[in-house]
C-alpha cells in the first residue's frame, strides 16, 4: 500500500526558506518504500483568516476555500509540518490552516520539522501541544534544523540547503520511519 504524506510548508513570508527546506526534505524521503510525499504550500493555498461562521468542530463548512482545504487534507494519510520559529512560536498562517478544520486531523499521524537559529524548539513545542489537542498521533522524533553562520546568502536565502542540513538526514529518516509505523498501525489496528 502506498501512503500519501503531506509536507506542509508553514511559512508564507516573502523571504521564507521553508519551501526550500520542505522540497529538500521531500527529496530526502522520496526513496521511502510505500510512501509518496507531496508539498502543500500554505502560501499557494492562501486561506483567508478564519472566516467560517461555525466552529470547525461542527463540521459545517460554507466557504469554498474551506471546502477545498478540507478535501486536500482528507487525501493524506499523514502530515509533516515544516515550521520556522518566529518570536518563539510558529507562524500564524500555519495556526490558521490547522484551526480551519477539526475532525479531519483526528487520529492522523504527524511529525514536526522545525527550523531556526536554535532549531525552532519553541515553535515545535507549541505546535506539538496544538496537534496533541487535536488528537493527532505524533512521532517521537521531531527534527530541529539549526542555522549556522554561513547558511544564508546576501539575499537572506539558503546558500545550499543540502549542505546546511545534511547532518539531519538520519533524524529525518527516523521521523519518516516512525510516521509510517503510525500509519500502518492505524491501517492494521
Amino acid at each position: 500500500m502506498n501512503h500519501k504524506i503531506a509536507v506542509i510548508v508553514g511559512s508564507t513570508r516573502p523571504t521564507r526558506v521553508g519551501r526550500d527546506i520542505a522540497d529538500w526534505l521531500a527529496k530526502q524521503a522520496a526513496s521511502t518504500p510505500n510512501a509518496t510525499f507531496q508539498i502543500v504550500d500554505l502560501k499557494e493555498i492562501n486561506l483567508p483568516f478564519l472566516e467560517e461562521k461555525q466552529t470547525p468542530q461542527s463540521g459545517v463548512y460554507e466557504l469554498e476555500a474551506t471546502k477545498k482545504w478540507k478535501a486536500l487534507v482528507d487525501t493524506f494519510d499523514a502530515y509533516i509540518f515544516v515550521t520556522p520559529e518566529y518570536n518563539a512560536g510558529y507562524p500564524a498562517p500555519l495556526k490558521n490552516a490547522i484551526d480551519y478544520l477539526s475532525a479531519e486531523w483526528d487520529n492522523k499521524p504527524a511529525t514536526i520539522v522545525s527550523y531556526g537559529w536554535s532549531g525552532g524548539a519553541s515553535a515545535s513545542a507549541q505546535l506539538k501541544q496544538v496537534l496533541e489537542r487535536l488528537k493527532m498521533r505524533l512521532t517521537k522524533t521531531s527534527p530541529a534544523l539549526s542555522f549556522g553562520p554561513d547558511t544564508f546568502d546576501e539575499k537572506a536565502q539558503l546558500k545550499d540547503v543540502h549542505a546546511s542540513f545534511v547532518g539531519h538526514t538520519t533524524e529525518i529518516s527516523s521521523a519518516v520511519t516512525e510516521l509510517l509505523s503510525l500509519i500502518e498501525g492505524e491501517t492494521v489496528g
